[in-house]
């Protein structure tokens, strides 16, 4: 991976977990992660959501070859992550590996990754934001809930959403939030930040936090589409992605990629079964 390039990570949560599953997430968690605390709850599918997501970084770096032990997780006090690979009694004088930063996100069947590398003041500058195509609650008319998510959307991308098929309507809403969710975590600010101060005027390729320009970042925009089983049932679930980075452009750019095609390269797919195959080899 370049200086300047991009990879994200998607895990597929297509299937009910055991138990055994479970305590075996947890338990790498705990071992991989000693600062960080991690709730005990099998029976609640969002903290296994978040143990599988927070396995991914372990993924990556045993994807590299690179054992835990010659890997330090850091953290901004705004809580963005930076991995810096170790090398011990190392006096050749070799230059220092780069520094990997992540961000992780997750919603209902999907957890995501988002990774780039270079110096720490570049790498935390990542977000991934993920929205799941469907109204809330289910059946809802999409008018309806466009109108309940109004408040965190501005008069300019309410024009650019209304009028249009139902259909349409709905995924251009999903983009948007998942734009305004990436850049807000790419940044490092809380959950509660108010996302209508931020403006995606994607027809005229802008983007405003607070009415101001924003200069250098890029959005890159793709879908994932999942089969998921949930018991005896398999539903397909449709999400919208945006990985949000900052270049440090003269511009701000929106990258949309439609096929298979154009995401292999930066996208990588995996599922429960996948992880769960290397997984007591990740402490090591």
């Amino acid at each position: 991976m370049s200086t300047d390039s991009i990879l994200v990570w998607m895990l597929s949560l297509n299937r009910e977990y055991s138990k055994a599953e479970y305590d075996q997430a947890y338990q790498l968690c705990k071992l991989c992660f000693p600062e960080e605390r991690f709730r005990y709850e099998p029976t609640n599918p969002d903290t296994f959501r978040l143990l599988m997501t927070q396995l991914l970084p372990v993924l990556m770096m045993r994807h590299r070859r690179v054992p835990r032990s010659r890997w330090k997780d850091h953290q901004t006090p705004a809580g963005k992550h930076w991995i810096d690979v170790v090398r011990p009694n190392d006096n050749s004088g070799r230059s220092r590996p780069p520094s990997i930063g992540y961000q992780l996100t997750y919603q209902n069947s999907l957890c995501g990754m988002a990774v780039t590398q270079g110096t720490p003041v570049q790498v935390v500058n990542i977000g991934l934001g993920i929205t799941q195509l469907k109204v809330e609650p289910k059946g809802t008319p999409v008018k309806v809930y466009l109108e309940s998510l109004s408040h965190k959307l501005t008069q300019v991308e309410m024009a650019n959403i209304v009028g249009n098929p139902d259909d349409l309507m709905l995924k251009r809403l999903c983009i948007l939030l998942a734009m305004k969710e990436a850049y807000i975590k790419a940044i490092g600010q809380p959950i509660g930040f108010d996302f209508s101060r931020l403006e995606f005027d994607v027809p005229n390729r802008r983007v405003l936090a607070d009415g101001s320009t924003l200069m250098g970042w890029e959005f890159r925009v793709f879908t994932t589409k999942l089969g998921v089983a949930r018991g005896e049932v398999l539903k397909q679930e449709e999400y919208e992605c945006v990985c949000a980075f900052f270049r440090g452009t003269q511009e701000s750019t929106y990258i949309f990629q439609a096929t298979p095609g154009e995401l292999e390269n930066w996208v990588q797919y995996i599922n429960i079964d996948q992880l769960m195959a290397v997984a007591s080899k990740l402490s090591a």
